[in-house]
């Protein structure tokens, strides 16, 4: 069944409410993904949380009565985040985790994210094993089959209890600091644990945007330029850090003592340096994903490792390289101790951790890292392969390392650029890093003239 503007991941979908994303879509979804997760027979119990969006409790009782449809014994977590309930689903061993959350899209925005009985995003193979229910017919139960509902209030306390009792965050010695914390939660789902876990780490926090009602009063991704707010109440209220998290809370991102936003992939690159102060083994990010953390990496004594863009590659790749530590460069922190997803709680609690051993302002820990500038470029997709776009690419630029796990990325020492078919949009995106804006922007503007020529710009 086909849904104009309905966007299908591997992982999940999402939609605009009341255009492409209607109860009905997120009924026959959830009854999908219900009945996939039992099928495979481990347990029939599927964990349901959702984030604040004005739309999460019409849609969050729609896919409660879909898993029951279809046999499930629904796990109730309410509202809370995505990282949340994708630990839930490990602590009640569950065939898998319903999320109703569109994470950073804006306010018009929602989404189901399907998580798999490990608690990671479903896989390629488990999504299109999903998918094919929603086609083929689903399996609805008899009136004498239906799944009952259980509640779980616990499931952020289990979350914060998780992040207290690693080894290397030293509890009581924060709680002697007093850190003074800054936090924009932008009326997400973070208001349900961040205040609660900083207050544990012996924080002073001041907040804004603290009611998860999803009325969010600015663009929700936590990039630089939305967080003005935030850099304004740093120094308003003398913070040593302020923090900013999406709206499910799975990336964190950072503003210095001085009142500016130091950029999301910052977030893993400090994470990163306390990280393997503890632990010895390699990293994993992303391909489009700063150098920065592989400055942290290096300089830590490890090896950074790359994988396809998208968290579910990223933990699997953790996983089969039993890293220490990884993420994303958008401000996704993935600690395997805790577990194998994006969390904004964990990223907290490790730079509160760095921020207490360094014992000098945050912003001369950031200035000890080195810089470099991004510029992220995008157009749409040509008609033809793309194969004839690499294989230009790579003749133009003889001397770089190629990597073709997730379109092509090109590297050098000192810089990189990216070129890949977006998975969510009918785009080709165009990412370079290197040391200066002006040198990103050359890498670029060359990379882009063989797509250019293909789509007859």
């Amino acid at each position: 069944m086909a849904h104009d503007g309905l966007m299908v991941s591997v992982s999940g979908i999402r939609g605009r409410v009341g255009e492409a994303l209607t109860p009905e879509v997120v009924a026959r979804y959830a009854a999908a993904f219900g009945a996939w997760a039992a099928s495979a027979g481990r347990s029939r119990t599927v964990v349901l949380g959702r984030d604040s969006r004005v739309s999460g409790p019409m849609f969050h009782r729609v896919a409660m009565a879909a898993l029951q449809s279809v046999g499930c014994t629904v796990m109730d977590i309410g509202l809370t985040t995505t990282p949340t309930c994708q630990l839930a689903v490990e602590h009640h061993h569950a065939a898998g985790g319903l999320m109703l959350s569109a994470s950073h899209n804006p306010i018009e925005w929602n989404a189901l994210k399907f998580i798999g009985p490990t608690g990671l995003f479903l896989e390629a193979a488990e999504g299109a094993a999903m998918r094919a229910l929603v086609e083929s017919g689903i399996p609805y139960a008899t009136w004498d089959k239906l799944g009952p509902v259980e509640s779980d209030d616990r499931a952020v306390l289990r979350h914060i209890e998780c992040v207290l009792s690693l080894p290397y965050v030293d509890v009581d010695a924060l709680a002697r600091r007093r850190f003074k914390v800054a936090l924009d939660c932008c009326r997400g789902a973070g208001a349900v644990i961040m205040p609660a876990l900083l207050d544990r780490l012996g924080c002073v926090v001041s907040t804004i945007n603290a009611e998860p009602d999803g009325r969010f009063p600015r663009s929700p991704e936590p990039v630089a330029e939305n967080l003005g707010e935030l850099e304004r109440f740093v120094q308003e209220t003398g913070a040593d850090v302020g923090f900013a998290v999406d709206p499910d809370v799975d990336r964190l991102a950072i503003v210095s003592n001085t009142g500016k936003a130091i950029g999301e992939d910052y977030t893993l690159a400090l994470a990163t340096r306390l990280v393997l102060r503890y632990r010895k083994g390699p990293v994993v990010t992303n391909l489009s994903t700063s150098r920065v953390v592989e400055d942290a990496a290096v300089a830590g004594g490890s090896t950074l490792l790359r994988a396809p863009v998208g968290e579910v590659n990223v933990a699997v790749r953790m996983r089969e390289e039993r890293a220490v530590v990884g993420g994303e460069g958008n401000g996704g922190v993935i600690l395997p101790e805790v577990h194998l997803g994006r969390d904004a709680p964990v990223g907290a609690a490790l730079v509160l951790q760095l921020m207490l051993e360094e014992a000098r302002p945050l912003s001369e820990v950031v200035n000890d890292l080195p810089r470099y500038a991004i510029v992220k470029d995008k157009l749409d997709r040509p008609q033809a392969s793309l194969d004839a776009v690499y294989g230009a690419l790579r003749s133009a630029f003889p001397d770089a390392v190629a990597d073709t796990q997730d379109g092509l990325r090109l590297s050098w020492k000192d810089r990189w650029v990216h070129v890949r078919p977006s998975g969510t949009e009918p785009i080709v995106r165009v990412i370079a890093e290197a040391p200066t804006e002006a040198e990103a922007r050359a890498l670029v503007t060359e990379s882009r003239a063989p797509l250019d020529a293909l789509s007859g710009h």
